[in-house]
């Protein structure tokens, strides 16, 4: 699926994952951001093919460490050995050294928050080449592209932004199909939610990181799980998110 110029977005059953691609000088190079959910490593790998033949990216970046953008990760690594781009504070769930927080079922009602407490917490046992993300890092080979820290999903959330046309990868600092509802899961309907509420135990910060990608102005806006959504409709349905949390806790401080 097209998200917009050099961009690709791939959808492994609940989650989705980008390929960013016209990089480097002769504009042939390539990154994958996440790798989907467990077992999908052959439907990546078989999209992959399809896309850039035996060329493998330049490295992979993670959103993120939990199950369902990890799911391929082990396979990649052991089959292209490049380096992974995270956030520092995700590198310890990722190598399975600290452990999620477990998840909260009935934080919003639906069969996937019921089911949430059955989904992976654990990293995986591998010790590849990772490249901690911190204030005084950058990702060089994504020229016109920066990387924001979106806590609150997770504490080292990051998303993706190239200003030129507005195009925003949130992974999961923000959804646009209510993730927590099966029956939305499976029609894909569109519009924007909050991070699924199971996994993420910092609503308050998680809210914060919307605020601070309503100011980046997106035109294009593809997360970790729903469709790509275009234009105003996303500035205001962030907005909405914001008004209707300050309504459901006013004595929330989000300009904090």
């Amino acid at each position: 699926m097209q998200i917009g110029e050099n961009v690709i977005g791939f959808r492994t059953f609940i989650a989705n994952i980008a390929y960013i691609s016209g990089l480097g000088e002769d504009k042939s190079d390539w990154v994958l951001v996440d790798t989907g959910i467990p077992f999908s490593s052959s439907l990546v790998l078989n999209n992959t093919q399809k896309l850039f033949g035996s060329k493998k990216p330049l490295a992979i970046i993670l959103t993120h460490a939990h199950f369902d953008h990890i799911g391929a990760l082990e396979t990649l690594i052991k089959l292209w050995n490049v380096p992974i781009y995270l956030h520092e504070q995700e590198v310890p769930y990722l190598l399975g050294e600290k452990r999620y927080p477990a998840a909260r079922p009935f934080e919003v009602k639906g069969i996937m928050s019921f089911l949430s407490p059955f989904y992976p917490r654990d990293g995986i046992d591998l010790k590849p080449k990772i490249v901690s993300l911190s204030s005084k890092t950058t990702i060089p080979f994504l020229k016109g592209w920066k990387w924001i820290h979106t806590p609150g999903h997770t504490c080292g959330h990051i998303s993706l932004f190239r200003e030129e046309d507005g195009l925003l990868l949130a992974g999961d600092a923000l959804t646009t199909v209510k993730q927590e509802s099966l029956f939305s899961v499976i029609t894909q309907k569109k519009e924007i939610h909050s991070p699924p509420a199971y996994f993420t135990p910092d609503r308050a910060t998680a809210l914060k990181s919307i605020e601070k990608l309503i100011k980046l102005n997106p035109k294009i806006l593809y997360t970790g799980h729903g469709k790509p959504l275009y234009g105003n409709s996303i500035v205001s349905g962030m907005e909405k998110i914001i008004k209707r949390a300050d309504k459901e806790a006013p004595n929330v401080n989000l300009q904090t």
